[in-house]
């Protein structure tokens, strides 16, 4: 038990540290859109490559941070049942729900994305349009990345729900 405790102390800390990068990229971003507004409307103007580098943060943001966000249930839920049950049961629905559902989706998108990704890195992957990003690949590489990372933090939840189904960790250690 404390090899999986320490397996997910680890994943736990390289999400934490990932999503305080990912913070900074999100500050990137707000300014960047600032920029490409006060070009837009005070002169008029806006380029390519401003406006794919906010879908290009965006989507390094969403991808990069669920891992993080996960850490720290942060994702959207709509089920009843959940709020209204006691902390075993709250366990055992996330431990299945990661089992069944987290897991296997992840797989599926990593293993589909991997050839993907590699093959805009083969081509060195930029922007078809004039002036846009020519580091396209980049992007498409954090697919399986982002992924992995939600994987791994995937497990973690897994095994901080067996250990609170087992008895051996509380709700109040999980959230710290």
């Amino acid at each position: 038990m404390n090899a999986l405790q320490q397996l997910s102390r680890w994943i736990d800390t390289l999400n934490q540290w990932v999503g305080r990068g990912v913070a900074w990229v999100t500050l990137g971003l707000v300014l960047v859109v600032f920029v490409d507004v006060v070009m837009r409307y005070l002169f008029n103007t806006s380029f390519v490559f401003t406006q794919e580098l906010e879908w290009h943060l965006f989507g390094f943001i969403f991808l990069m941070g669920a891992g993080y966000t996960l850490l720290h249930d942060g994702h959207v839920r709509v089920d009843i049942i959940y709020q209204r049950v006691g902390f075993k049961s709250r366990a055992w629905i996330n431990l299945m729900g990661v089992i069944l559902f987290l897991i296997p989706g992840c797989i599926m998108v990593i293993t589909t994305s991997w050839k993907f990704a590699m093959t805009a890195f083969t081509i060195l992957e930029g922007s078809p349009d004039p002036g846009g990003i020519p580091f396209r690949f980049v992007l498409k590489a954090c697919l399986p990345v982002g992924f992995s990372l939600l994987l791994l933090q995937g497990i973690s939840l897994g095994i901080h729900s067996l250990m609170q189904i087992l008895g051996i960790e509380t709700a109040k250690e999980t959230q710290s």
